[in-house]
């Protein structure tokens, strides 16, 4: 082997050794989030057809449920006490549904036929 090939073994080994420093440094610096989820969270029909949405938990507590277009715009914002929740309004389409429960949110894909 020549020294030019040398040179350019060792420069890329230590090219690669230098990002996988940083990679790790970057992932030290940025812990991942803690993830919590909402007990059994379950939103159901969906796809929906009958304009009614039922939201149950284990727990079943007050629940703050907010629903978004795929453009992010909220179309919908309520507090449930119960299970049901009427979606009449929504015109055929995706949506964004997050359910928020004692300080845990939950996001999901609504589909309205």
């Amino acid at each position: 082997m020549g020294k030019k090939n040398t040179f350019f073994i060792l420069f890329f080994f230590i090219y690669v050794a230098m990002h996988q420093v940083n990679a790790q440094s970057v992932v030290e610096k940025n812990p991942p989030a803690q993830v919590s989820n909402i007990d059994d969270l379950s939103i159901y029909p969906n796809p929906t057809t009958n304009g009614k949405l039922y939201i149950v938990t284990k727990n079943n507590f007050t629940k703050e449920v907010t629903i978004y277009n795929v453009l992010g715009k909220e179309v919908i914002s309520t507090s449930l006490y119960g299970k049901e929740l009427n979606v009449s309004k929504l015109k055929p389409g995706v949506y964004i549904i997050k359910v928020t429960e004692n300080g845990i949110s939950a996001t999901r894909k609504l589909i309205v036929k």
